[in-house]
């Protein structure tokens, strides 16, 4: 990341910041536990998430920590998880460590639904990570979340299947959309690849590798542009190939889409520097016939975010100090990171936030399933490439499900424009100001 965009994104983040009225009022809890039970036993955390080797992690944990223990709950990802949170804190039962995905940390935490953790780990945010990541958790001068891992977009596919057809890796979406005509000529019941539709945070990640801004910020005020000119050539070249028959458009994650991929129905998909830990597990039989390539591009090598993780502490924890403990060996410890690599029946592939960790992770991935392919590599290259000046908005989980629901109807322009009209109204409903 060059210093000019770290520049440009720590000033959109401190406009979005005093937009969100962080800069004025201290929202979550005080988080002033002390994080030691007065009764000398281990203090007990809830954790809730739902990441792949997580069941690994919390096990190495409490093998090697006599004073904290930690209890797994296993949550859905996407809108369903975010709203079983923010309803767990509003009865007074949340967790006290929870995943928060960088879309949601600004909603979550002008929400009230965080706890201001800059005592506990500020300091470890403001040292370990790099400069364009403490910017997405980092609001008001507050340490919200702690980064757990970066989220480039990447590209997987069959390699032998590509031989078959004779389809060369495409570089760019041109040469994508050729490559898909050039599979549906040879078999009708084959595709390319899939577009889901119920998967909105793949649609902003393709829209902001295209150069999109959902989301902005003019003085106090929000700007919301989820309909962007940027997004709307990514949803018509979609609509597109989904409307001539070139890709198919299965249920992301379902076993539908999984099957069209065991069985050769489907010859890539578009995933993230995550995909390839459920790879194994979704279809282990393939093992050595699959490889990741950087996303194709608009002309100019591009990525967006496709998710990444934090963690925070929720509002209502009484054990801020020993959460923070617990998140901090999560994300910056050697032993951590390989706690969740060794995983074998959920294993992780993340992308280590810390730098210092890729090394770590890079080692202790098994790089079998992908033929001997050095995975992060290939990821940290792309993590260059995140197009900078994003800004999430402080009703994404709503836009994101105007987004999804309007798709499932109709096509993702519509989508889009749903999700346009949502983020207007929202922000005028939360007592925010919208940009005129």
């Amino acid at each position: 990341m060059t210093r000019t965009s770290r520049s440009f994104r720590t000033t959109a983040t401190l406009a979005a910041v005093a937009a969100l009225g962080l800069l004025a009022t201290a929202c979550g809890g005080d988080g002033d536990s002390t994080g030691s039970a007065a009764d000398g036993k281990p203090v007990t955390l809830t954790y809730w998430t739902w990441t792949l080797g997580a069941q690994s992690t919390v096990e190495a944990f409490n093998r090697t920590h006599k004073d904290i223990k930690v209890e797994l709950t296993e949550i859905p990802s996407g809108t369903d998880g975010y709203s079983k949170l923010a309803n767990a804190v509003k009865a007074g039962n949340a967790p006290d460590v929870a995943t928060i995905e960088y879309q949601m940390v600004p909603e979550f935490a002008s929400q009230g639904n965080l706890i201001d953790l800059s005592e506990y780990a500020g300091e470890t945010v403001r040292t370990k990570f790099p400069q364009s990541l403490q910017d997405l958790v980092t609001f008001g001068g507050k340490t919200w979340t702690v980064p757990y891992d970066a989220a480039p977009q990447l590209y997987y596919y069959r390699t032998d299947l590509f031989k078959k057809y004779g389809i060369e890796v495409p570089t760019t979406w041109d040469e994508f959309k050729t490559a898909a005509e050039k599979v549906k000529k040879q078999d009708k019941n084959v595709r390319l690849a899939s577009m889901p539709k119920n998967d909105p945070a793949l649609l902003a990640a393709l829209s902001w590798q295209a150069g999109a801004k959902w989301f902005s910020v003019e003085g106090d005020a929000w700007k919301p542009a989820v309909d962007d000119a940027a997004t709307t050539k990514v949803t018509t070249y979609w609509d597109g190939l989904i409307e001539d028959g070139l890709v198919q458009s299965y249920t992301g994650y379902s076993p539908e889409e999984t099957k069209a991929r065991t069985s050769g129905r489907t010859l890539s998909f578009l995933g993230a520097s995550w995909s390839a830990g459920g790879m194994r597990t979704a279809m282990p039989d393939l093992a050595g016939k699959w490889a990741a390539a950087p996303m194709p591009h608009w002309g100019t090598p591009a990525s967006g975010n496709y998710g990444g993780t934090s963690y925070g502490v929720l509002k209502g924890s009484e054990n801020a100090k020993a959460a923070a403990e617990f998140i901090t060996w999560l994300t910056t410890n050697k032993a951590g990171v390989e706690a969740r690599l060794a995983d074998l029946e959920s294993p992780s592939s993340a992308l280590p936030a810390n730098p210092e960790m890729r090394e770590v992770a890079a080692a202790k991935f098994d790089t079998g399933y992908l033929n001997g392919q050095d995975l992060y590599a290939l990821a940290s290259e792309q993590a260059e490439t995140i197009v900078p000046g994003w800004t999430w908005g402080p009703n994404q989980m709503d836009v994101y499900t105007a987004v999804q629901d309007r798709t499932a109807k109709s096509d993702f322009t519509s989508g889009v424009r749903a999700g346009q009209r949502k983020a207007e109204s929202g922000i005028s409903e939360r007592g925010l100001k919208l940009a005129k």
